[in-house]
């Protein structure tokens, strides 16, 4: 049976998600923006549901709870789709705060994504070069500054590991990671969440916390470590990084016949073959 890198990143994704928790993702457009964004993080937490995690939510675009998935043709291209609100779910939110609400601490974790990201979680989706003249004027924080304080922890998904997305300081900070590790945080009186992964299609990093430091965690399976240092414009130790684990065949079965019935959420390309 073959597997895609989409595969090997959607459950090694789920695996770090508990019974009980609150995950949300918002929606994004446009290729790999809306795989990486929008997509691999609703499989990942709906492969959760069908394994160790029955009871966890899905809050998607911020009011709809737990949508039946694999009634889904095709991914949503805006937060107020039609094909979205007539998709089965739970139940929908029309007003704010509601159920869950991003502020008061309801959020376990989300996903959130930029242009640059940098060695301490710092992420920029706001402008390239001087803000008062920049090069490139972009979307904005939207709601990156609550994801990465108000939210336990932060999944940054990046869907392009080249070095202008990882630089050694973004040129706007969106969404504040560890500046000066841990404490800094708490300098700025930010008591909780922040980043815990950066996933790319290279590989995963995660924090050292008291440092504040990204640190590489898995390198994904056909990746030569030399490919993360030249596609990385800070230093990165690639010394002993284990591969990113593949799915088991039964976790694949769950994926691909449960969880994405129609191909929507991951692409139907397998690149790699398991034993």
């Amino acid at each position: 049976m073959n597997v895609s890198p989409e595969e090997i990143i959607t459950v090694a994704l789920a695996k770090t998600f508990r019974n009980g928790e609150v995950g949300f993702t918002g929606l994004a457009t446009g290729g790999a923006a809306a795989l990486y964004i929008t997509g691999i993080p609703l499989a990942a937490m709906a492969f959760a549901q069908h394994t160790h995690a029955p009871d966890l939510t899905i809050l998607l675009a911020g009011w709809c709870i737990n949508p039946d998935l694999s009634a889904m043709k095709a991914l949503p291209t805006a937060e107020f789709d039609r094909a979205l609100q007539d998709l089965p779910c739970e139940a929908q939110m029309q007003t704010y705060p509601g159920h869950y609400a991003v502020r008061r601490g309801d959020v376990d974790f989300g996903f959130g994504s930029g242009v640059q990201v940098d060695q301490q979680g710092n992420i920029n989706s706001t402008c390239i070069g001087d803000y008062q003249h920049p090069d490139v004027r972009l979307v904005g924080s939207i709601l990156l500054p609550e994801h990465l304080t108000c939210f336990g922890r932060e999944y940054l998904m990046m869907p392009h590991h080249q070095p202008r997305s990882f630089v050694e300081q973004v040129d706007y900070v969106s969404g504040v990671g560890y500046p000066d590790g841990l404490a800094g945080r708490q300098a700025l009186g930010l008591e909780h969440g922040g980043p815990a992964w950066i996933v790319t299609p290279k590989c995963i990093f995660d924090f050292s916390r008291p440092s504040g430091r990204v640190r590489l965690a898995s390198i994904h399976p056909g990746i030569d470590p030399e490919e993360i240092i030249q596609a990385t414009g800070f230093s990165v130790d690639v010394n002993d990084v284990p591969v990113t684990p593949l799915p088991e065949k039964e976790e694949l079965a769950i994926l691909r016949r449960c969880v994405d019935p129609h191909g929507v959420l991951l692409p139907r390309r397998h690149s790699l073959q398991l034993t």
